[in-house]
């Protein structure tokens, strides 16, 4: 592998583990995840169920990491409080709860059946 490129993945490792070690809700995130993932397997989801989970939840990833990189650039660029950069926060935070809601429906409708059926037998 070129060196360009191993740099690049150790890079965007590096990023990964950033968020995950400074960012709580990534962390919670991260829970939730292992935890759909634990519940898809003991309800034995067929790979069809699986394909809108994982979509989901990357969805979720992916806005909780693009929020981290819009804070961190906001601060790097207006270190003091402004209303456009409280907004800029905001509306990113916001995007990441959007996802987090659609991830629950998607959640809910994936796993509720099945999970009901073996609860409720």
């Amino acid at each position: 592998m070129p060196t360009s490129l191993a740099k690049s993945f150790g890079n965007a490792f590096w990023g990964i583990s950033y968020v995950l070690r400074t960012q709580r809700n990534a962390r919670i995130h991260l829970a939730i995840t292992i935890a759909v993932v634990m519940l898809g397997a003991w309800l034995r989801l067929d790979m069809m169920q699986w394909v809108p989970l994982v979509l989901a939840a990357g969805l979720v990833w992916t806005a909780e990491f693009i929020n981290t990189a819009v804070e961190a650039t906001v601060d790097l660029a207006s270190p003091q409080e402004q209303s456009l950069a409280r907004i800029a926060k905001d509306v990113s935070a916001g995007a990441v709860l959007l996802a987090a809601a659609a991830a629950a429906g998607v959640g809910i409708l994936i796993l509720g059946p099945p999970l009901l059926s073996r609860l409720l037998p």
